[in-house]
């Protein structure tokens, strides 16, 4: 006997179907142009006194970074002094901002009322009967505190001996980058990539920080430069790869989704086919 597949399953498929079918990604791999090494993980500037680590790959590319003191004195980043530049634009990391931090404790308790009274009638038999009847009602109380605290946004910030802060502040890049060799919206297996040089390229990037030993010490200027030196369009079912993940000698019952090319020099840009469909 067949069975059949009720209609709405079948719209549920062509629906998410056609969600993955419209999904893509422009995916930029990054050249860095200072002292910088480059590995699977991380992206490295390393000198006598600081290492600056790195890892781009978020949609729209993280230019935040972690610094790490590896002197035995404290040092100032000075924020004030500090700069992400693209395409020539600079951009503030210190932005006299003023952060505010909340929190609440709540307590619920209910109350109850309840009443009865005696009624008296006949039954379906015609007999005189008396019955009890009752209500309840009950009323919820929601009882809660909270306080919150206002601070100002860190101008210089100190990093002890040894230790790391994260400064995580602007996006690489949140437009779509168009171009004559680039298939916008390519099928499987039609990704093709372009390779620009530093002239080419549509983005040229950095960070330019400034930190001291001391609060009025003469500043020492770091400057971490990157470009796009590659970019390639991807279908959404070419950027995953499934895995199953193991733990204690045992396999997941279910694969993970994992990114395909995903490494600490590249960044992607995820967009939809809409209405504008044009091949380039």
């Amino acid at each position: 006997m067949k069975q059949c597949i009720p209609i709405c399953t079948i719209f549920l498929f062509i629906f998410l179907f056609s969600c993955t079918k419209n999904n893509f990604f422009q995916v930029y791999k990054v050249t860095p142009i200072s002292k910088i090494s480059v590995k699977q993980s991380e992206l490295v500037y390393d000198d006598d006194n600081c290492k600056i680590i790195y890892n781009l790959w978020e949609d729209g590319g993280n230019i935040g970074f972690v610094f790490y003191n590896k002197t035995d004195k404290n040092i100032y980043l000075n924020l004030d002094e500090s700069f992400f530049v693209l395409n020539g634009v600079a951009n503030n990391y210190y932005k006299s901002r003023t952060f505010t931090s909340s929190s609440s404790l709540g307590a619920t308790s209910s109350r109850s009322t309840s009443a009865s009274k005696s009624v008296t009638g006949v039954n379906v038999y015609g007999l005189i009967q008396t019955n009890r009847i009752s209500a309840t009602s009950t009323i919820g109380v929601i009882e809660s505190e909270g306080f919150s605290v206002s601070y100002l946004e860190e101008r210089i910030i100190c990093i002890p001996a040894k230790t790391s802060k994260s400064i995580a502040e602007y996006k690489i890049n949140g437009s779509l980058f168009r171009n004559c060799e680039l298939l916008r919206f390519p099928l499987p297996r039609q990704a093709k990539t372009i390779k620009l040089t530093k002239t080419e390229s549509p983005m040229v990037f950095s960070n330019r920080l400034s930190y001291s030993f001391g609060r009025n010490d003469v500043l020492i200027k770091v400057q971490n430069e990157f470009y796009v030196s590659e970019i390639t369009n991807y279908p959404e079912r070419e950027m995953y790869t499934k895995q199953y993940e193991e733990s204690c000698g045992k396999r997941s019952l279910k694969p993970v989704l994992y990114f395909s090319h995903e490494s600490a020099d590249k960044f992607y840009l995820k967009y939809t086919k809409g209405s504008d469909a044009s091949k380039y």
